[in-house]
C-alpha cells in the first residue's frame, strides 16, 4: 500500500510539511509506503476548461507544460492521497487549488479513477479560516468517491512561523491519529 502526500505550501519545509510528515510517520510505522510531493517552486496553473480530458480519456491533462500529469500519475498509483495546504486568506493555496481543479477534472473524465481510494486533508493555519480550507480539500475527495478517515479533531495545526505547529499538542496528536486511522482504513480496503 502507498500514500502520496501533496504539500501545497510555498514553503517546502514549513508547517504544512511538518503536519503531513506527522501523518506519514504513523503510516510508515504501520508498513505503508509513503511519498511527499511538494508543489513549492514548481510550475502549475488552474484548469483552462478545454475538456480534452473528456474527449481523449487517456488519464492525462491536455496541458503539458507543468507538473499536473506527474501528479495525476502519482495519485493513480497510490492507495491513499493526502492533500495539505496552508490557510491563505481563508482558503487553499493557489497551487493546491490548481492541483484540485486539474487532477479532479481528469479523474472525473476517466470513470472516476480515484474512486474508493482513501483521502484526507491536512491544514496549517496561523489563526482562523482553516475549517474552510479543510472543507475545500475534502470536496476533492467526496466528488471523486473517495473514503475519508477521521481523527480526534479536524486535521488542523496552529502555527505561523515554520515549526510552530510542533507547539500545538492537540494538532500534533490529531495528525498522529489521522495517520493511524488512515493505515487502518487502507488495511480494510485491501483485505
Amino acid at each position: 500500500m502507498k500514500v502520496i502526500a501533496f504539500n501545497g505550501s510555498a514553503r517546502k519545509d514549513g508547517n504544512t510539511a511538518i503536519l503531513l510528515n506527522l501523518v506519514l510517520d504513523e503510516l510508515r510505522a504501520e508498513g505503508v509506503e509513503t511519498e511527499m510531493y511538494s508543489l513549492a517552486g514548481k510550475p502549475i496553473q488552474g484548469c483552462i476548461a478545454c475538456f480534452k480530458c473528456f474527449e481523449k480519456k487517456n488519464r492525462r491533462c491536455n496541458v503539458e507544460k507543468d507538473i499536473i500529469n506527474e501528479c495525476i500519475g502519482k495519485m493513480v498509483e497510490a492507495d491513499g492521497i493526502l492533500l495539505g495546504s496552508p490557510t491563505y486568506f481563508a482558503d487553499v493555496s493557489a497551487g493546491m487549488k490548481a492541483l484540485i481543479e486539474r487532477c479532479g477534472m481528469v479523474g472525473r473524465a476517466n470513470s472516476d479513477m480515484y474512486r474508493r481510494k482513501a483521502g484526507a486533508a491536512v491544514v496549517a493555519v496561523r489563526r482562523a479560516g482553516a475549517v474552510h480550507v479543510f472543507n475545500s480539500l475534502n470536496y476533492f475527495f467526496t466528488i471523486n468517491e473517495m473514503i475519508i478517515p477521521g481523527s480526534t479533531y479536524w486535521n488542523i495545526g496552529l502555527g505561523r512561523q515554520a515549526g510552530e505547529v510542533n507547539n500545538d499538542a492537540e494538532g500534533v496528536q490529531t495528525m498522529k491519529n489521522l495517520g493511524k486511522n488512515m493505515a487502518w482504513l487502507l488495511s480494510r480496503i485491501h483485505s
